[in-house]
């Protein structure tokens, strides 16, 4: 199976490294490491870069910001550093921090590098060749449901994550802070955020109980293990790991999750392969975590909103770069559509109290 698994391409004009200046770096701190300095970028994502460094025979994954990126916050380097050197200690899922950078003479900007989790990614579409069943369907989203359960249990502060974030007033500042996020990346005149940002305000729900969170949890940042599809190995992304209310964890995975029944134009920018025979919905996907963590989940309609809000402010930050000239990546020039799709489906949920 080791074809169905997920491999970077060519570097994409305009995001090379500088080989000359990365290589002594690598080469200092993996003196033992010998052969020729290779990079290669694994295509997808629309936030960080991220590329395989071959260092011989040793495979590592590099990390750094996306060029012309306006939202410095979102693209922390040591934080994403941080949790990681934490959180594989204990949640090997979570790939090992090798090294970080914050010199910005050696790329530009921060970075940091780890270990290379190989295996299978679940994007749009499983991939050729993998024959997924429905029962195969229905283990694979219970696994993905368990793991972010397994997640949510840490003992964030005994990992020494207890100054990632604030839980007081999480849910605050997620909505104050995603409007505003909004409106720093406005281009154009969308009413459907105004009708959004007042329900969220008026619905906002007492807060939860707080855990670690990994704000992106959705098929494609997982890594499944090629002997068996239904085995998490791995879970990328933490660049927006907080501490925070566990549900808005739950609430982004039902964002990215589109049920077979959801209308053509959330079909057409389906994220993941959720809407194979034997998946759960997002309603079961509910009541598994509920299972799973005994946790109140009687207000996920107002978390899934929430989250839904915040794809479309993510996609509008991105558009954002693309829109003014900032980045020449093509794949962006959809997301202006993709972000009144998200609004329109935040919308729906809110009116008819549907997960």
């Amino acid at each position: 199976m080791a074809d169905l698994q997920d491999h970077p391409t060519a570097v994409r004009s305009g995001e090379e490294l500088d080989l000359a200046r990365l290589e002594p770096l690598l080469r200092s701190h993996f003196p033992d490491v010998s052969g020729p300095l290779s990079v290669a970028q694994f295509p997808s994502g629309h936030s960080n870069l991220t590329y395989l460094v071959c260092l011989g025979d040793r495979q590592m994954v590099l990390r750094r910001p996306p060029f012309g990126s306006k939202v410095k916050s979102a693209h922390d380097m040591s934080r994403e550093y941080h949790v990681l050197s934490k959180l594989h200690v204990v949640y090997p899922q979570a790939p090992k921090a090798l090294l970080y950078c914050a010199d910005p003479l050696v790329l530009g900007s921060p970075f940091y590098v780890m270990e290379r989790l190989p295996g299978i990614i679940l994007r749009r579409d499983p991939p050729q060749g993998l024959g997924i069943t429905a029962e195969t369907a229905r283990q694979l989203s219970e696994a993905f449901v368990d793991n972010l359960a397994r997640l949510h249990t840490l003992d964030y502060a005994a990992i020494g994550l207890q100054d990632l974030g604030k839980p007081q007033g999480y849910l605050d500042r997620q909505v104050g802070g995603w409007i505003e996020r909004y409106h720093g990346s406005q281009t154009h005149d969308l009413p459907d955020v105004e009708k959004v940002s007042v329900w969220l305000r008026e619905r906002k729900p007492r807060e939860a109980s707080s855990a670690l969170i990994h704000n992106d949890y959705k098929y494609d940042n997982l890594v499944f293990d090629p002997s068996d599809i239904t085995r998490i190995v791995g879970v990328l992304d933490w660049e927006m790991c907080t501490v925070g209310d566990p549900l808005t964890d739950l609430g982004t995975a039902l964002a990215y999750w589109i049920d077979p029944q959801d209308p053509e134009e959330l079909q057409r920018i389906r994220w993941g392969p959720t809407t194979l025979p034997g998946t759960l919905t997002r309603a079961q996907l509910v009541e598994h975590y509920a299972l799973a963590t005994g946790r109140d989940v009687s207000n996920m309609v107002f978390y899934r909103v929430l989250a839904l809000f915040k794809v479309a402010v993510i996609g509008q930050q991105i558009y954002y770069r693309y829109h003014h000239g900032l980045t020449q990546d093509t794949r962006f020039a959809s997301l202006a559509e993709m972000v009144k799709v998200v609004l329109r489906a935040a919308l729906r949920s809110a009116a008819d109290g549907s997960l």
